[in-house]
């Protein structure tokens, strides 16, 4: 098994109402149960104020790196991603467990 999880921090400025986040948010909420390869799913904003937090956060699963790699390519994930490199920057981490 594979966790895929996903660290965003909104650029300077941005606000978590900002319309370009909120169909950011609904874009990747909306992908569990769309994409066959994903196992488990959470996302959600990060409650901690403290300066070091990251915003938002995908806290996925996937039966192998092969699963992962067909989500990541998938056309609904991709345009996720595309809304998200508009008012976001993030990082990754795979891991098996």
């Amino acid at each position: 098994m594979i966790r895929h999880l996903v660290l965003f921090r909104l650029n300077e400025g941005v606000e978590r109402d900002d319309p370009r986040v909120v169909k950011g948010v609904e874009a990747f909420r909306s992908l569990e149960g769309r994409i066959p390869e994903i196992l488990s799913w959470e996302c959600a904003w990060n409650v901690s104020d403290r300066p070091i937090a990251y915003d938002f956060v995908i806290n996925s699963a996937f039966e192998d790196a092969r699963a992962l790699h067909r989500y990541v390519e998938h056309p609904e994930h991709r345009a996720g991603v595309a809304l998200w490199r508009e008012f976001a920057t993030w990082v990754i981490a795979d891991y098996e467990f």
